[in-house]
Parts: C-alpha cells; structure tokens; sequence
C-alpha cells in the first residue's frame, strides 16, 4: 500500500515533520512493507518558513532592516541559490510580534523592512519571490514595501511622504521613475489567504485596524486613506484594487504586491503544495493521512487539510485526518470529503497533557488505523 502523510503542525505541540514520523512509526508496526511518503504541509502561518526550506532547499539569510516602527531589526528569509527561490514572511520585519502592546497602532507602522528583504533577495539574483502576507503590523497599503523598492510616494507639493498609514490620505502621486532594476525580472507569489477588499465595512482598516492597536476614529481616518490610496492607484495604473479579492490583506499590502510587485495572489496551501509538487507526489497513493491541531467547521477555509482534499478527491484516493480534537459532525465530514476523522486523545485528558502526549498518542491512532486497513484487506 502507498500513504502519503501531508499533515499540517499541532500547534505548540508536533511539527509537521513530527507528525510525519509518528505515523510512519505507527504504520510501520503493521505494514512493513508499505511505500511511505512524508510531505508535511503548511497554510502560510507560522512554521511556514521550516517547510518551505524543506522543499526549495534554501538557507537561511539574515539581515539588518527596519521594523514597523523604523528601528533596526535583524529579520530573516529563505534563499535558494540553486533554483533562485525566496521565501518571504512579512512577519519577520513588519510583523505584529515585533512591537509590545503599547507601540501597536498601525497608524504610525510601515511595511519598509518587508522591501527592505526584497530588495536584498533580489540584490542575490532572485528571479521568483513567494511572500507570506500574516501577522502584520501595518495599514500602509505597501507604502513603505514599495519605498525600499524605489517607488515615490508624494504629496500635494511634491513631496516624499513618510510610508506609514496615517500618510495615505494626503497622496496625491506616486513616482516610479527610480524604481529596482531588477524588479521587473522577477516572477511574485503572494500568500494571501483571506478575501478583504482595500477598504470598507470589510477592509483592511475596519475590520484588522482595531487589533493593530487605532483607535475608532483612526480606523476611519485609514479607511478613507486607503481610499484615497485606490483613487491614485486607479488613475495612475488603471487598477482597482476594490474589485480585487485580498487587497486588503494584512493592511493592504496585498494590493500594493499588486501594483507594485505585479504579485500573483494565490492561498498558502496551494502555493507550499506547487513547491512541494504535491498532486505529482500522491499519483497512486492508496490513502493520504492528513492532520492538525484541531478539526472544525473553519479548517476548510483555505487551510491545509483544505488543500489536500482538494487534491485527494482529484485523484480520487481516501483522505484520513488524525487530529488532537474533532469538532465536526458526521454530515461536515461527509461535506468535508473526509474518509476517516479520529481524535487521537486516549483517556481522560487536560490541554496540557493531551499536547505533551501528542506523539505517543499519535503513534497509537496510526497503529490502530493501520490494523483496520490489514483487516479489511484479508
């Protein structure tokens, strides 16, 4: 038999490689034999960056830039010399976990170290760039991402403005004429996983503003900026970004790797699945064996176990999700295209216990499941 184990992580408890290993092990105590491939999975949320570096075999590349509040920050990406890949998390310079509770308010924030860390990749010869778009601290429309890349951001009187949210609204043009060299060489995937428009009652201001630290009235004080952003942006590239699903992911920054970066918004499940070759990889495969932390009714809103049912039921091969906690009925299951769905907690449990013991636990639901699969084969 062949399984492809293609699990998400348990969050604060396995990796997805960890996954991928104890239902190896589980497996393997009741089908020797079997043909075993080990493709852990990720959304474009954290943990990310460990799988990516699995399947485009880059190294890890450190520099100095700036954090959302113009501080030196050392933040990181992936680069693969070989196949002149990066990897990019936004996180890592503009990121939310960057800044205490008391200096969030993406009113004052900038995207600037995001291009900061495009421009070094490209400075390395990048000819593709994927760029995860999570965990923002920003509202700057990609101001500050596309500054790095020498884009000119100006006001009534021809001046620079300073690329943060509270400056959207006085644009009034935006100069291109000293832009990278290079940027137009290079192909941009972007991870962008929610459907936000640029501004409105379901924009990146009103409905992320609050959570990166504005105020109610800063809220609308950067809705109208971005509006104001789409106004120049349609009369000087003729794109509108409000017609477009995601611009106004993680501040807008999904709508400024549209101009800017002439960015490919696409889900992160999908874009980890095309750099692992995925649906090549399970041509065959008797069952895949998937999994997260927890299984409810949001898992398959462009999550992981999304896109490998998305993928299985292509190929028509039986998906089994072995999870920590289920919170599915059986007619979500049968929705979900769901085969087989166990919680692998035994016993009576706590969080705390349950996480620590998710490997052994794990090992077990495997084995158990491997013995059902021998069953019914004989």
């Amino acid at each position: 038999m062949k399984f492809v184990i293609a699990p998400d992580k348990f969050k604060g408890s396995l990796t997805g490689f960890e996954f991928c290993h104890a239902v190896e092990e589980g497996l393997r105590m009741v089908l020797e034999d079997a043909e075993i491939i080990a493709m852990p999975l990720a959304d474009g949320g954290d943990g990310t960056i460990e799988v990516v570096k699995h399947y485009i075999n880059g190294e890890k590349v450190t520099i100095t830039v700036n954090d959302p509040l113009f501080r030196p920050v050392q933040a990181s990406y992936l680069y693969a010399e070989e196949n002149q890949i990066a990897y990019i998390e936004m996180a890592e310079a503009s990121g939310l976990k960057l800044l205490n509770e008391a200096e969030r308010n993406c009113m004052h924030s900038s995207t600037l170290g995001t291009g900061e860390l495009i421009a070094d990749a490209l400075q390395k010869g990048a000819i593709e760039i994927i760029l995860g778009i999570g965990g923002s601290a920003t509202n700057d429309g990609g101001m500050g991402m596309a500054s790095a890349l020498g884009f000119r951001f100006l006001d009534e009187d021809d001046k620079d403005l300073r690329p943060v949210g509270k400056n959207l609204i006085a644009l009034r043009k935006i100069d291109a004429t000293k832009i990278h060299p290079r940027l137009d060489d290079v192909g941009f995937k972007v991870a962008c996983d929610v459907s936000n428009p640029l501004y409105g009652d379901e924009g990146a201001a009103k409905i992320y503003g609050a959570q990166k630290g504005a105020s109610v009235m800063e809220i609308e004080s950067l809705d109208y900026g971005l509006r104001n952003y789409a106004k120049i942006i349609l009369e000087q590239y003729n794109i509108d970004l409000q017609e477009i699903k995601g611009s106004g992911a993680a501040g807008g920054i999904g709508g400024g790797a549209i101009v800017f970066l002439k960015g490919h918004l696409t889900s992160g499940i999908d874009l980890i699945k095309e750099l692992a070759d995925f649906d090549s990889a399970i041509t065959g495969a008797d069952w895949i064996i998937t999994g997260e932390g927890q299984l409810d009714e949001q898992t398959l809103s462009g999550k992981t176990i999304d896109g490998v049912v998305t993928s299985a039921a292509q190929n028509n091969i039986p998906v089994a999700a072995l999870c920590g906690s289920v919170n599915i009925s059986e007619k979500q299951q049968e929705n979900f295209g769901l085969t087989y769905v166990v919680s692998i907690i035994r016993g009576i449990s706590n969080l705390e216990k349950a996480m620590a013991s998710s490997y052994a636990n794990l090992v077990n639901a495997s084995y158990n499941f491997a013995k059902l699969l021998k069953q019914r084969a004989q």
